[in-house]
């Protein structure tokens, strides 16, 4: 991965620069799944944010949790999950034109962040639903893609064409490349929050992927 690249991952379809990670400890809560993969998705949560240097706690002052996880299989199931549009806090039409516009669109995962006055994220709210290629993934393979999507902002096109997750002697790992990235990005000298790009030639300094 180069610099350039490295970029990339957070250069929007806009062509706007935004960078940001957690500013707080990360506290996940999982809805829609057995115990098993509830466990599963927690653990993958867990193994992240030790990578990234970060943090967990038990509960967030704010919100009791920050980080929402929620497995279902239809998008309207969404509507009967109480004070879900409150908590959300979705403009343009509420939770109601939001289902509306992932079922037109037959989406099976949207991400949806929430960030502190200083830009820091505060929660993020992930909704998968299962069918297609996502019914067939592993758990442990889908949990771990999906801690790795909410530990940074990534950009809507970071893992358009490659995602963050290799093969290596048959188990699913997350690229080394991306993995340096996460480690540079909580860096406690790097800002929380970036929006120049000359940010990215920090990182992959600081990643080992500068040339």
């Amino acid at each position: 991965m180069t610099p350039d690249e490295v970029a990339a991952l957070f250069t929007r379809g806009s062509g706007e620069y935004l960078f940001a990670r957690w500013g707080r400890p990360i506290v996940p809560v999982v809805f829609g799944t057995d115990d098993a993969t509830l466990a599963t998705v927690k653990g993958a949560v867990e193994a992240v944010v030790a990578l990234a240097g970060h943090r967990m706690a038990e509960t967030d002052p704010e919100l009791g949790a920050n980080l929402w996880f929620f497995f279902f299989r239809e998008w309207d199931e969404l509507l009967a999950v109480p004070d879900l549009g409150r908590l959300l806090d979705e403009g343009g039409g509420g939770l109601g034109a939001l289902v509306g516009r992932l079922t037109a669109g037959q989406a099976h995962q949207y991400r949806l962040f929430r960030f502190d006055a200083d830009g820091a994220i505060r929660a993020c709210f992930t909704f998968l639903r299962i069918g297609g290629d996502l019914a067939g993934m592993p758990a442990e393979v889908l949990a771990l893609n999906e801690a790795v999507q909410t530990i940074l902002l990534w950009s809507d096109r970071a893992f358009a064409e490659r995602g963050p997750l290799a093969q290596a002697k048959g188990v699913t790992v997350l690229r080394p490349d991306v993995a340096a990235v996460i480690r540079a990005g909580y860096d406690p000298v790097m800002p929380s929050v970036a929006r120049d790009a000359s940010h990215a030639l920090r990182l992959a300094a600081r990643a080992g992927l500068a040339p």
